[in-house]
């Protein structure tokens, strides 16, 4: 077993896995390139990932400066940046932004009313 699974065998990244959605984060930039080692460990377990529904959201809470923009590429198609995702009624914004989340709550309060 080991020997088939050395290729991805190290620090696992945290993710969250939902029925129909891979939540891949990590702390560094580095660990998000290895994106295409999960790929290739997900489809060949059957998973399919959706070549056209897959962005990503860089988020930087810290006051550290951080490295300049970098691509994210899945086999050889660049990834699309978001500047936030809405999942289930939440709203996760980058770079310590909470303007759309309090937007959204607004709209749901009002839609219950």
């Amino acid at each position: 077993m080991d020997s088939l699974t050395h290729h991805i065998q190290g620090e696992v990244p945290w993710f969250m896995l939902f029925a129909d959605d891979i939540v891949l984060i990590d702390e560094t930039r580095g660990g998000v390139k290895r994106l295409e080692v999960w790929r290739q460990a997900l489809e060949s377990k059957g998973f399919r990932l959706s070549r056209t529904k897959i962005e990503y959201l860089e988020c930087n809470f810290s006051a550290e400066p951080r490295e300049a923009y970098m691509n994210v590429k899945l086999e050889s198609q660049f990834i699309p940046s978001k500047g936030s995702f809405n999942y289930r009624g939440s709203v996760i914004q980058g770079y310590r932004e909470i303007n759309e989340y309090v937007t959204n709550r607004i709209r749901v309060g009002w839609m219950k009313w």
